[in-house]
């Protein structure tokens, strides 16, 4: 009976220790991974060409194809850099291209004709709601220059382009917890040796005291235009441990 009694202490004893091992070796087997942090700054072969602005990746395999990385303050048009042209083990994105090179790429935003918009933003269906996203603020309508006189075209909105079958990461994603709001996206992790997503990148909310924690991809049920939905709680959320990737030099 004593025997079992020292057992049963020496394993009350080990289970918190143990459970603090696991979180240590699981954040250090989250730092051997590749952060895609989004303002992160990005830089060619020859020079700086621009901040990290969305990340898109292929929802059926979980993989990152491309990052899109725009000019800072938006002057000039942003590129979709395939991501067999990045390397971020370094915690910083630098591209395998020169900036002559990287101008070729596809560029990260384009043009599209709305016909149901007045230059107001209000649709000429009162049923139909298009959501699109303008570098002015709103459509521009412009005429067609071969006739001046001519009645005006659509208007024109740019829009950022995603691949088809895609879907893009971006700052303003709100994470949620089953019981509530907790953050927004801050990036993802993917592996090293491949692009395959492991983790989502969560700033946490001020409750916690402001931390980065890395969230397992496997408890994301559902990425939406607006939220990332997760199977976790908020207080589930709260005891991951926090994140220790070096930030990049910005």
């Amino acid at each position: 009976m004593l025997g079992q009694v020292r057992l049963s202490s020496a394993r009350e004893f080990e289970a918190p220790l143990l459970a603090g091992l696991a979180k240590v070796q699981e954040n250090q087997e989250v730092a051997q991974m590749m952060p895609f942090r989004i303002g992160a700054d990005a830089s060619c072969t020859d020079g700086t060409c621009g901040q990290v602005s969305r990340i898109i990746v292929n929802p059926a395999t979980r993989e990152v194809t491309h990052l899109a990385v725009d000019p800072k303050h938006r002057h000039g048009p942003g590129r979709l850099v395939p991501v067999d042209l990045v390397d971020a083990t370094t915690g910083q994105i630098r591209l395998r291209c020169t900036l002559a090179e990287f101008q070729t790429l596809r560029p990260a935003q384009e043009t599209e004709s709305v016909p149901d918009l007045d230059p107001t933003g209000h649709s000429d269906n009162p049923d139909q709601v298009k959501w699109v996203r303008s570098a002015v603020g709103l459509p521009l309508r412009v005429r067609d220059p071969r006739d001046p006189g001519g009645p005006e075209a659509p208007p024109q909105v740019s829009v950022d382009y995603v691949p088809p079958g895609a879907v893009d990461i971006r700052p303003e994603l709100i994470v949620r917890a089953t019981d509530d709001d907790i953050g927004q996206v801050q990036g993802l992790i993917v592996e090293s040796s491949g692009h395959q997503v492991t983790h989502v990148l969560l700033q946490a909310g001020h409750m916690w005291g402001r931390k980065e924690v890395a969230i397992p991809i496997g408890a994301v049920t559902k990425i939406g235009t607006l939220l990332i939905h997760l199977s976790l709680t908020r207080r589930q959320v709260k005891n991951l441990p926090p994140v220790s990737i070096d930030h990049p030099a910005g």
